[in-house]
């Protein structure tokens, strides 16, 4: 099984494509060091990041790319994951098949995700093994042969994928049609396994061109997480990826969102057992705050409304009144743009989706007219900061947090500022953000409106839209 984001390395010039600007020789940057991280820039552009831990002789090797879907223009949505699914179909060292077949001989395991702003590949082997996942990824990075045929089989895989996962699944298809209609311009709008009108109209010269724009050593950054040593790590990859010429990488144009007048509402009438509501007001990231107080608080918000058993949502709508089997709050400050603060929600039995937002905006209300007490907010700030801490027993989050942060921009660096931003936000901040976004101007709601199903089970109505799609 892959996933909606996995791209990375080469060697050469691939069949054919042209490569763009070369960047002239220079020595690799220094090695910036700060507690068990570490990176160095090679001569090339490509980035390299250490983080050693030595609890296991395990090793985690990820190749981010800065491209995803929120960078597709219109006519070729879908274009990021398409090509993921691509890069396991073969270079000449290395044909279709193979890739998964070599790591799976060395006892590892490997796959791929696309998410809105980065592809992504990796491998968990034994960190004996580093050096042959580091030699695929080069060789796969600029030498991937790209053959029609493949192509023509593989967009036929991720027709049927859109089809099982979003077509046919209601709540996937309600999220999707959310998106769209919350924005107009902003890019988060297109979904990550694209429309399927895009994917019917799709060519392998579309695919040939997305990879040699996008996938490019000055684009990608190399993470590595496990038993190993910083300076042998940084030596592989000079030797496999320093070798391998830059591009002239397209430079992203600022997408501000469009003004919003009002509260915006789409209902999709599918197929399905039970209603369900999404709910999202715009708000900033820490890309893109003026003010990145706001966006620790935003973080803040979300475990107060959806922290666990003593949440409000929990101990208020599901446990207390009962009017809903499930609802949650989701907030992302590590995005590239503007995002949206989301609630969704599965109405009990006899509660109308009306009556469901009407008790979250309720609960919205009550943090705007009084800010939570200090115990309260002790308490999440205790869960959240906990989740944090206890994502770094694991090698492979370690690597996604250093990888998110380096491919939008924010850097390795921002992950330990974390604990002391959100220790440091206050009851009234938490009031104050909750006041300035979450207001009508700024919300749209999408309803899931249930059709007769006509005798069949559909597979689809749990929950399970979100950024990123295995298959």
């Amino acid at each position: 099984m892959r996933t909606y984001i996995v791209l990375i390395a080469a060697a050469t010039v691939v069949i054919g494509l042209t490569l763009f600007v070369f960047i002239a020789d220079q020595r690799p940057k220094e090695v910036v060091s700060e507690g068990e991280v570490q990176s160095l820039e090679l001569k090339n552009g490509m980035k390299v990041v250490v983080q050693e831990n030595r609890r296991a002789p395990v090793v985690v090797t990820q190749v981010w790319y800065r491209v995803g879907g929120s960078y597709e223009r219109a006519g070729i949505t879908g274009i990021s994951h398409v090509l993921e699914h691509m890069m396991f179909k073969g270079t000449e060292e290395m044909p279709a098949g193979k890739f998964s077949e070599v790591i799976a001989e060395h006892g590892g395991r490997e796959n791929a995700f696309t998410s809105k702003d980065y592809t992504a590949y990796f491998q968990r082997i034994s960190n004996e093994h580093l050096e042959l996942c580091l030699s695929l990824e080069a060789d796969r990075m600029r030498n991937l042969l790209l053959s029609e045929d493949e192509f023509l089989k593989e967009i036929e895989v991720v027709k049927e994928e859109r089809r099982l996962r979003t077509d046919d699944k209601p709540t996937s298809l309600t999220y999707e049609r959310f998106y769209a209609s919350a924005f107009a311009n902003n890019p988060y709008r297109k979904p990550i396994i694209g429309w399927m009108e895009d994917l019917n109209s799709m060519d392998i010269d579309d695919l040939r061109e997305w990879y040699q724009t996008w996938y490019a050593p000055n684009n990608a950054i190399l993470v590595v997480v496990g038993d190993v040593r910083a300076e042998e790590v940084f030596s592989m990859a000079k030797e496999y990826f320093a070798s391998l010429k830059p591009a002239d990488i397209p430079e992203l144009k600022p997408r501000t969102e469009a003004r919003q007048y009002g509260i915006q509402r789409v209902a999709v009438k599918v197929p399905a057992k039970i209603p369900f509501l999404v709910m999202g007001y715009k708000v900033p990231v820490l890309n893109t705050a003026d003010n990145s107080e706001e966006v620790y608080a935003l973080e803040l918000l979300a475990g107060l409304l959806d922290g666990g058993n003593s949440s409000r949502f929990s101990k208020n709508l599901v446990r207390g009144s009962q009017l809903a089997t499930s609802v949650s709050a989701n907030y992302n400050l590590y995005a590239l743009h503007d995002s949206l603060f989301t609630l969704s929600a599965i109405p009990a039995s006899g509660v109308s989706t009306e009556q469901m937002e009407n008790a979250i905006i309720e609960q919205i209300t009550e943090i705007q007219q009084e800010p939570p007490t200090e115990a309260e907010l002790a308490r999440v700030k205790a869960q959240v900061v906990a989740s944090s801490i206890y994502e770094q027993d694991s090698s492979f989050y370690q690597a996604m947090k250093i990888g998110i942060l380096e491919t939008v921009g924010l850097g390795w660096t921002t992950m330990d500022e974390y604990v002391e931003r959100i220790n440091a936000v206050t009851a009234e901040q938490v009031q104050h953000v909750a006041q300035k976004y979450f207001v009508e101007d700024q919300l749209t709601v999408a309803v899931l409106v249930p059709q007769p199903i006509d005798g069949q089970t559909l597979a689809g109505d749990a929950l399970g839209a979100g950024d990123r799609h295995a298959h």
